[in-house]
């Protein structure tokens, strides 16, 4: 059954002024907030390391934030911002990435009601000599409200990865109230960011530092990745009152065999770094139990975890996973998932969750709410009246499933 949650349940008080607008100096200097068993203790995130268990699993999404908010001009002067959001054509994002000429993207259009279907050129104030050969524009091929399908075409035979990094910004949250800046391009990055594809970053991974993760492996912990594409769909608040009103976006996933095998052993705990490595791994069992009863995996559909009993255990559904990629000669599988992961959600996978504060009223304080069993307002009224930093360049806690 789809639980009847009433958004306005989890709300707090977020004054702007409790929200960190930059990075501090030293990415593992934040404060981290412990919780277990509903205490609260209080850190610095370079201590991690001493919290977590010899033994354990701790999984990274490596996904990485490409600069994909470009600005446009119309011969008029009217300005278009453009910002990218997944791949119409080519539809895989590394195939898509490697375009030297032409490629269609899905995009979110601001100032769209200006933009008709004349061609569109970057918007290029300080006459810059790159930008004008790459001969950048952009075309319209389709609306819908405030997204649409966007056709790009550039001259110089660079790959689209390129003409990102030449002309697009960072698309970092609008909740900041500031554009981009040079700052960004480093610090809403994690450090082991590895695969392109993400609009938005996965923020609870920006406070590890080469020390902190040397650290971590020096404890006999074993580090390793999936990768889950942020979409805008991070950003976008809960409209409805009730939280089964509420479409959740599909984001694209991929997981390695040798993650699956060491899954299915058991491991003593597994740590999982950002909720979007949570939603990624709580999604594997639901697409071994598709590959249990129709003999293939299939996208994570946003309320699959509520509307049946399943009788499988996690290993059996690993193992499927496992036997199917077996079968068709994959060492990498890809997916997709639309779970929303709200209280009464069954969590199969993950033990412990190292997590930002997030925004009032959002999925994300869903999935927190549902990890520690109810008990998020201990956390937040803890923070908030602890001078901790909030969303995504503030501080961070380390969270222990009840």
């Amino acid at each position: 059954m789809i639980p009847e949650i009433h958004i306005e349940d989890y709300n707090y008080g977020l004054e702007d002024d409790r929200i960190a607008k930059y990075p501090l100096p030293e990415r593992d200097a934040s404060k981290l907030l412990h919780y277990k068993d509903g205490a609260v203790n209080e850190y610095v995130f370079r201590q991690l390391p001493e919290l977590l268990p010899e033994g354990s699993l701790m999984i990274f999404n490596d996904t990485k934030v490409v600069p994909a908010r470009l600005h446009f001009v119309r011969e008029t002067g009217a300005h278009i911002e453009i910002f990218c959001l997944e791949p119409v054509q080519p539809v895989e994002y590394n195939t898509a990435f490697c375009a030297t000429d032409t490629t269609s993207w899905k995009c979110v259009i601001g100032n769209a009601k200006k933009w008709k279907s004349d061609v569109l050129h970057l918007y290029n104030p300080d006459n810059r000599a790159d930008i004008v050969s790459l001969g950048l524009e952009a075309r319209l091929e389709h609306r819908d409200g405030q997204t649409g399908v966007v056709r790009f075409t550039w001259k110089d035979a660079s790959p689209f990865s390129r003409v990102l990094e030449m002309a697009g910004t960072v698309p970092i949250p609008p909740y900041l109230n500031r554009e981009s800046e040079q700052i960004d391009t480093e610090r809403y990055q994690t450090l082991y960011a590895r695969i392109r594809g993400s609009v938005a970053a996965p923020t609870a991974g920006l406070h590890f530092t080469e020390d902190v993760l040397g650290r971590i492996r020096e404890k006999g912990i074993d580090i390793r990745t999936v990768c889950l594409h942020v979409g805008a769909g991070t950003f976008l608040p809960v409209k409805s009152s009730l939280v089964s009103e509420h479409p959740m976006h599909r984001e694209p996933f991929s997981v390695s065999k040798e993650l699956l095998q060491r899954l299915k052993a058991a491991p003593s705990s597994v740590v999982a770094v950002g909720t979007t490595s949570v939603r990624t791994l709580e999604s594997l069992y639901y697409m071994g139990v598709s590959c249990l009863e129709n003999g293939h995996p299939a996208d994570v559909e946003q309320w699959a975890p509520y509307t049946r009993e399943y009788p499988y255990s996690t290993e059996e559904a690993l193992e499927a996973l496992i036997r199917y990629m077996d079968r068709e000669g994959l060492e990498n599988l890809a997916g997709g998932t639309r779970i929303i992961i709200v209280p009464g959600f069954p969590f199969r996978i993950v033990d412990k969750l190292v997590t930002n504060f997030h925004q009032p009223e959002s999925t994300l304080i869903l999935l927190v709410s549902a990890f520690v069993k109810g008990d998020w307002r201990t956390i937040y009224d803890y923070a908030l009246q602890h001078g901790f930093r909030f969303l995504s360049y503030g501080d961070s806690s380390l969270l222990e499933r009840r």
